[in-house]
């Protein structure tokens, strides 16, 4: 990837800033400056370990990784166009429905739409990439409130009790 532009990142005489929060503003500034080339190739690699899941096969993607391949036989939808699939997973079907992978866990939605809380099926790996992301906010809070990674801080999260789906995953909250 291209190098981040130099003095994108704001100077004050209370806050030097370490190496390693410049690196995580680099990698922000480097994925957003060519955050076309991220996307298609993230979803080149999503569908290239995908080509066996039923979605894909249902809409003759027959292993093509390119976005415009996907973008002319994947049609935008809702959650009620999956939520058939979603509700077999959620039951216990382990097979290759929307993923590769297996389940880990479904979120549910804190809003509800028709009465009901949307289940989220995810996996292992999506974990990983929340702590990754959340890894990337003080850097950036950092750059606009000198001292913040000095103090204490404290977080409100509302949580909600964790229950199994039928199938046996468990279901627990995505909001914070």
């Amino acid at each position: 990837m291209p190098e981040a532009p130099k003095n994108t990142i704001p100077k004050t005489t209370e806050y030097s800033m370490t190496d390693e929060n410049k690196n995580v503003l680099h990698f922000i500034e480097d994925v957003t400056a060519n955050a076309d080339e991220v996307q298609k190739r993230v979803l080149a690699e999503i569908l290239s370990r995908s080509t066996h899941v039923e979605y894909l096969q249902r809409h003759g993607l027959g292993g093509h990784t390119d976005c415009e391949t996907f973008k002319k036989l994947v049609p935008v939808i809702t959650y009620e166009d999956i939520q058939p699939d979603i509700n077999r997973m959620a039951n216990g079907d382990t097979s290759p429905i929307l993923c590769s992978e297996s389940i880990s866990e479904f979120l549910t939605s804190s809003g509800t739409s028709g009465g009901e809380r949307k289940l989220m099926p995810t996996i292992e790996e999506e974990l990983e990439r929340r702590t990754f992301f959340y890894s990337l906010i003080l850097p950036v809070m950092n750059q606009f409130i000198p001292g913040l990674d000095k103090g204490k801080g404290m977080y409100f999260l509302f949580v909600k009790s964790e229950s199994k789906t039928p199938g046996g995953p468990s279901r627990s909250s995505c909001s914070n």
